[in-house]
């Protein structure tokens, strides 16, 4: 089924019934403004240049089997 340009003109003054004409304005504007505000996140982002790694802690990690015949005792700190 094919929607064509009749049943797209009922579909929009259903739609303009329903909101009325300064409802849907106000929601294109906040659309608009939305996207203005993205635009700009981005430009600023990209103005930053490339986005420094953040290094985490550094901790000895051990292959499975090592871990496993360690015969240390085992940190147990209670936090």
């Amino acid at each position: 089924m094919n929607i064509g340009p009749f049943q797209i003109l009922i579909i929009a003054l259903v739609i303009l019934v329903l909101f009325g004409r300064g409802r849907i304005s106000e929601m294109m504007g906040d659309f608009g403004k939305g996207v203005k505000s993205f635009r700009q996140g981005m430009g600023e982002e990209e103005a930053k240049g490339p986005a420094q790694r953040i290094e985490g802690p550094m901790h000895e990690a051990k292959p499975v089997e090592a871990a496993a015949n360690d015969t240390r005792p085992a940190d147990k700190t209670v936090g």
